[in-house]
Parts: structure tokens; C-alpha cells; sequence
């Protein structure tokens, strides 16, 4: 997971919600249902994989929220802890239910971003960041845009909408196209770290890059880099002024 955000700028830990300047997202949201594994059985955990990290920060006086997440991962495991399937079958199966896995995550940090957003207009500053684990057209990933329309290098940006409220902004097209990859897999550069960012802090972003040096492409062997001493991920990072 790469992804950094830096503000020139004071700051401090701010109580969040719930009295605390930290808190975990983990639940799924009301309203979504249990998904299901490969084999058919019910997943009852009703949670993410791995819980988002909420920070809220003072800076100059006013509250940031930042969400930190790790999203489902494409690699597909199976019965056993393989990483083989025992068929084709078996793997579309699998391949299914990672899907729904990492849509049921997206969904429920989406919410959560409803909540911090919710009756402040466009002027609560709002940042998710990490590893989403697909690219910034992938499904997954747009359901956290929110209201469709309105991105960078689009037709609606310059346009101001009520949902305006609502969204949340890729910074992927502002990083340079030279940059702009996270991961190399099989020879192919892809992004799939990535930092968004509400309506409050479009004015403020200066820049935002993706540190690629020294970055290796790695292959579907998972234990392949196992006692490796750096990560396959380049960070990202944002700065803010």
C-alpha cells in the first residue's frame, strides 16, 4: 500500500466522531447482504478484510478526515490456502467472489464518506487513500467517485453540481502519465494505489506524483518475494498547500 498526503501547514489530532482522534472502519454498512465464498457458503464475517484507519487532523484550524485502506486483492486463493485452483470452475467461482468482496469493501467506505460528508456541503475536507487494488476504471474503484460526473479532464469539471457535495475526485490523471503506475505486473505498469480527495481540498492540491524508481515487476507467484526487502508498490504523494 503507497500513498502519502502532506499539507504545508500546521497541524494536530482532532477528536473524530467518536471522542477520538483515530478510529477503525470495518463493518459493512445496513443494508448490504452477506456475500458468499467460492464454495456457496455464506461469508458471515459482514466485515472488510482489512479495517480502514480514520484520522482526523486539525490543520489551521480546521478538521481533515483521512481514510486509509487496503482493499480486496485480485490474487485468488483457495480451499486449503492454495493458490491453485482444483479446476476452471473453481476459479471463475473464486474470481466471483474476490469481486464481490472488494465491491462490498469500496461500498463501505463509500458510506462512510457519506457520513463524514453528510450536511456540510462542499467544504468538509475529505481524503481516502491506499491500495484499492484496481485501476481507476475499474467498478470497484468508481464507486467511490459517488455522483457520476465532474472528475479531472472532464467536460463537468468546471461545472459546479449539487453533487459536487457528495464527491470524491481521483487525483490519478494530475499524476504525471510518465508516473503514473503503482505496480508493474507481468511487465505491465498499473495503478492501483490511488488518493481521492472531496471538493474542499480541489483548490488546495499543488501536486501529486508517484515515486517509480527502482521498481521491479513482479509475477502471479505470491511467495516469490516473500523475504524481498522493499515493497512492489511506488508510493503516491499529495501535497496540499
Amino acid at each position: 500500500m503507497g500513498a502519502v498526503v502532506a499539507w504545508r501547514a500546521a497541524w494536530h489530532p482532532a477528536p473524530a466522531a467518536s471522542g477520538s482522534p483515530t478510529a477503525e472502519v470495518v463493518d459493512f454498512p445496513a443494508g448490504l447482504r452477506p456475500i458468499q465464498d467460492g464454495d456457496g457458503a455464506a461469508d458471515s464475517s459482514a466485515a472488510m478484510g482489512r479495517g480502514g484507519m480514520h484520522l482526523r487532523v486539525g490543520v489551521d484550524g480546521t478538521d481533515w478526515d483521512l481514510l486509509t485502506v487496503h482493499l480486496k486483492s485480485k490474487l485468488l486463493t483457495f480451499p486449503g490456502g492454495r493458490f491453485a485452483p482444483d479446476n476452471e470452475d473453481q476459479r471463475a467461482r473464486f474470481g466471483a467472489y474476490a469481486l464481490y468482496r472488494r465491491a462490498a469493501e469500496a461500498a463501505t467506505v463509500r458510506v462512510w464518506a457519506d457520513t463524514v460528508l453528510d450536511g456540510h456541503g462542499q467544504d468538509r475536507p475529505l481524503i481516502v487513500l491506499g491500495d484499492l487494488n484496481d485501476t481507476p476504471q475499474a467498478a470497484t474503484t468508481q464507486l467511490l467517485y459517488g455522483p457520476p460526473g465532474s472528475q479531472f479532464d472532464t467536460g463537468g469539471f468546471d461545472h459546479p453540481d449539487r453533487g459536487d457535495a457528495w464527491r470524491l475526485w481521483t487525483l490519478a490523471p494530475r499524476i504525471p502519465a510518465e508516473h503514473r503506475f503503482s505496480r508493474i505486473f507481468e511487465g505491465q505498469p498499473e495503478l492501483i494505489d490511488h488518493i481521492l480527495i472531496s471538493h474542499a481540498l480541489l483548490a488546495k492540491l499543488t501536486d501529486v506524483d508517484a515515486d517509480v524508481t527502482g521498481l521491479s515487476s513482479i509475477g502471479v507467484d505470491p511467495n516469490a518475494r516473500r523475504d524481498a526487502p522493499a515493497s512492489d508498490h511506488a508510493p503516491l504523494v499529495a501535497h496540499f498547500s
